[in-house]
């Protein structure tokens, strides 16, 4: 079953909500407000693919933060599948962060 265009905002719309439930080990925000997710895409079947990004390549939780970010989208209801890609172009940096992610750092 296909979902509508409509539908594919809301599933989108659950699977940012669900992201941010997925924090990274050494910094108390969670990794949408860091700006780690660059892409969340909702097809017509219900799969979403994530493109998000580490702090940096040599990140400790490189092993285990995809397949978390993968699990939550997955528990989203009318989530068919989930893909997770990795990718360090455009690289991240501090200016990715939402203005929340800034102000719980003490950055502004």
């Amino acid at each position: 079953m296909d979902i509508t265009s409509a539908n594919s905002l809301v599933i989108e719309a659950q699977v940012i909500e669900a992201l941010r439930m997925v924090f990274d080990p050494e910094i108390p925000v969670n990794i949408y407000e860091l700006g780690l997710i660059y892409e969340v895409k909702v097809d017509p079947s219900g799969a979403v693919d994530i493109r998000m990004t580490l702090t940096s390549p040599n990140c400790p939780a490189a092993g285990t933060l995809p397949g978390e970010v993968q699990e939550k989208a997955k528990a989203v209801p009318a989530v068919t599948d989930a893909k997770v890609e990795v990718v360090f172009d455009p690289p991240w940096d501090p200016s990715k962060m939402s203005e929340a992610a800034k102000l719980e750092l003490g950055l502004l």
